[in-house]
């Protein structure tokens, strides 16, 4: 009897989840990929979704399509909701099922985060943030909204109101989404309404923290405030956010009165140490070894926002650079493991560095001693978004639109996309489940 092939799954099709599964090609494994979402998403573009200069289908790409070619790959669509250690399974749900087991012999847990309100998740229902291509277009529809609401407004005292956008969190999502809408409203709407004045709206940037991109160099943080300032933000440091209402935020006793109220500060880990029972954080992600495996279960990798790893005395920052690296060197230890080959050294980040764009033709960049600011740093910050883009037809439809934007001043998407009664279409019945329940001696054949 030939000896049973092993199971490798991953949880997450994110940097992370896609870098260890492209790490096992060569490897003769079953490897199982499973994901809530069909596809890959390149979230540091996703504020570009949601100020209209991107469509959603251009930061995004079938898992699928991606792994296409890797005969050793099956692409699973369903939600994980635990982890049996004892077993040596994870449970999913997928289409009309629950829980139900996927054997492993090497887990890879790579789920990423979700949005963290600090304790205030009231927040949440006046202030979304950004972390899905659902989120992404619930925005851009709420900024484009405001835009309607005020052009269609007789009184003209409420339009101060309607055009004040708040951001909650000056990192880099906060400072990068402020300068797209404070770009969207010099450029594209400039000259489009007839009852209101776009170049009137309000942008304001909140932050607790004594300075904006706290991660980068105080002198970098200082040319990006004063960038933003330049394109009309208003940036309000120092203090915390009290309240989020329907009618705006309390902030250091004031209130500042907006309809649109965008959530750009915290993240929480997946609960992946809950399915564990092992020892995480304060912020719940996962204490890993060295190898980025778990204590006591050298079969179970952790990588990217859901593992917790010191390096030089430092926690390792929550960026796509560190899933993609963690990703590909828990496939490349798994594929030692599995051919009997020389093991690699303990995982060590490599840092190239971090990058923030400030509105158009203008980027920060950080990398050792290289501190650049200005148009210089923008043309690096985009050949790099542009190199981590999934596929090349992504890159090429990306760069195309940026030159065009870039030029013109009209952007990629501009539709207010909502669903309303009758025109929701009904959904079909359940298909068969994608996974079944495996029996004893029975195993998962790869994707043909």
């Amino acid at each position: 009897m030939s000896e049973r092939i092993p199971r490798v799954v991953i949880v997450g099709g994110g940097f992370g989840g896609l870098a260890a599964a492209k790490a096992l090609r060569r490897t003769l494994a079953q490897v199982t990929l499973i994901d809530r979402a069909n596809h890959h998403l390149f979230q540091p573009l996703l504020y570009q979704v949601a100020t209209s200069v991107l469509t959603p289908g251009q930061i995004a790409s079938p898992i699928r399509g991606i792994l296409r070619n890797q005969k050793n790959v099956t692409v699973i669509l369903g939600e994980v909701t635990g982890v049996d250690k004892d077993r040596h399974c994870v449970l999913a749900n997928s289409a009309d099922r629950e829980g139900v087991p996927l054997p492993y012999d090497y887990l890879i847990l790579a789920t990423g985060v979700r949005h963290s309100y600090f304790g205030h998740n009231e927040f949440e229902r006046f202030a979304p943030g950004l972390k899905s291509l659902a989120d992404a277009v619930a925005i851009r529809n709420k900024i484009l909204q405001a835009f309607e609401q005020a052009e269609a407004e007789e009184d003209p005292s409420l339009h101060r109101d309607l055009l004040t956008f708040v951001l909650v969190g000056a990192g880099p999502t906060g400072v990068e989404m402020a300068g797209a809408i404070a770009v969207l409203i010099r450029t594209t709407l400039r000259s489009e309404f007839r009852r209101i004045d776009p170049a009137s709206a309000r942008i304001v940037l909140l932050d607790m923290a004594p300075r904006v991109l706290g991660p980068f160099s105080e002198n970098l943080s200082q040319a990006a405030k004063e960038r933003l300032e330049k394109l009309g933000v208003e940036v309000r440091l120092g203090h915390g956010v009290d309240q989020i209402d329907d009618d705006g935020v309390i902030v250091a006793g004031e209130r500042i009165v907006s309809k649109t109220v965008i959530w750009t500060a915290g993240v929480a880990p997946s609960p992946a140490g809950k399915w564990l029972g092992v020892e995480t954080d304060r912020a719940g992600r996962v204490r890993i070894e060295k190898d980025l495996t778990v204590p006591g279960h050298p079969e179970i990798f952790v990588v990217g926002d859901t593992a917790a790893l010191e390096q030089d005395g430092k926690p390792l920052p929550g960026v796509a650079q560190v899933a993609i690296q963690q990703g590909r060197y828990a496939g490349k230890l798994i594929h030692s493991r599995i051919t009997g080959s020389a093991t690699p050294a303990p995982f060590r980040y490599f840092d190239k560095g971090n990058m923030a764009v400030v509105g158009k033709g203008f980027a920060v960049l950080q990398s050792g001693k290289i501190h650049l600011s200005g148009f210089p740093a923008w043309l690096a910050w985009a050949a790099v978004h542009l190199e981590f883009l999934a596929t090349s037809s992504l890159r090429v439809s990306v760069f195309v639109q940026w030159v065009w934007t870039y030029l013109t001043g009209q952007r990629g998407s501009r539709l207010i996309v909502s669903y309303h009664g009758s025109a929701q279409i009904k959904p079909k019945p359940s298909p068969p489940p994608l996974v079944q329940p495996l029996q004893a001696g029975k195993e998962l054949q790869p994707q043909r």
